[in-house]
């Protein structure tokens, strides 16, 4: 029997987000709307930097097991900290949301992972990234039991930069499988899809991932294409099951020759985009884990992140359930 819905696995993060112009992005060398990953000297320079701020916990994957648990669901959540204030931060809001959290963490160095989020008045998001605690993350980490438990274990692609998470990452999916259960990964980035092209390509076409998350600039910069078209139909043949955003047009959710548009979510103001794809993510496997439609599935992931984008930080100040109800998605 499954205790949990979904098992979620990436970098545990405190973002550290403030309000920029395009120009202080430019001056100090960072790619807007993307994750720029940094050392601790430039965190340091950046913090310095920021304007007010607010301080969210954070991770992609962890914005996703959070949404699910929001939305009602049994989530796991496997992530390292160090015994610091941000982990303390980080440990308590992700537990407070009813998410199984146990991973041991760090002694004092290196400090649990730290993000400076700069949203442009358009509400775009540019991430610099201290990945601090997150690279000691490894299979020492991996509890067997809550694996072989979840319908689904779902890895960001971020993971992917830490060495000793990759064998961590195998092993779970090792556990899932035998016991009959499902692996999903989210690419994460298309600057991340640009490291790692081969090797996500030979998790998805190996089997070792059943399930992926994209958006459509990872799609494409996936198969090295500018046909959007043609990235679906690729991608396709080399998974189960893969659901890719679109922004404000939506998302498609691809199944062999199965292509399910769904309409995004109308919103009134586009806050700040972090955490749209990771509460995707939510809705989506919240409804998949719970036997709903595939095009249920998108419609439930649209409304997440149509939520999370009125809003600033990662993580929706409002349940996701009763919102859902309220219109009918559950």
């Amino acid at each position: 029997m499954s205790q949990f819905d979904v098992l979620t696995v990436g970098n545990a993060i405190v973002d550290i987000i403030s309000r920029c112009d395009d120009q202080f992005l430019i001056d100090n060398g960072i790619t807007k709307s993307a994750m720029n990953l940094i050392d601790a000297e430039r965190a340091e320079r950046l913090y310095g930097m920021m304007g007010p701020a607010v301080e969210a916990s954070g991770g992609s994957a962890g914005n996703t097991a959070a949404g699910i648990a929001n939305f009602g669901g049994k989530a796991a959540y496997f992530g390292k900290v160090s015994e610091d204030q941000l982990g303390e931060i980080f440990t308590h809001d992700i537990r407070a949301q009813g998410v199984h959290f146990e991973t041991r963490p760090l002694g004092s160095q290196p400090p649990t992972a730290r993000s400076m989020i700069f949203v442009t008045e358009d509400g775009e998001r540019s991430m610099n990234t201290y990945l601090g605690a997150c690279v000691e993350f490894g299979p020492e980490d991996v509890e067997p039991e809550v694996v072989a438990k979840s319908k689904v274990t779902y890895f960001e692609g971020y993971l992917w930069d830490p060495p000793r998470a990759k064998q961590a990452i195998l092993d779970c999916a090792r556990i899932s499988h035998e016991a009959g259960q499902e692996m999903s990964m989210t690419l994460s980035d298309s600057f991340c899809v640009g490291r790692y092209r081969a090797e996500f390509l030979e998790l998805m076409r190996s089997g070792t991932v059943d399930i992926v998350f994209a958006n459509e600039q990872e799609a494409l910069s996936l198969y090295e294409t500018d046909s959007f078209a043609e990235a679906l139909d690729r991608i396709a043949k080399d998974c189960k099951l893969a659901a890719v955003t679109m922004g404000d047009q939506g998302a498609v959710i691809v199944k062999n020759d199965q292509r399910i548009r769904v309409p995004a979510t109308k919103v009134e103001t586009v806050v700040d985009t972090t955490g749209a794809g990771d509460l995707f993510a939510s809705g989506f496997l919240f409804g998949y884990t719970n036997g709903r439609s595939l095009e249920d599935c998108g419609h439930l992931g649209c409304y997440a992140a149509g939520v999370v984008i009125q809003q600033i930080g990662p993580r929706p100040m409002m349940s996701l359930q009763k919102g859902a109800a309220a219109i009918s998605l559950i």
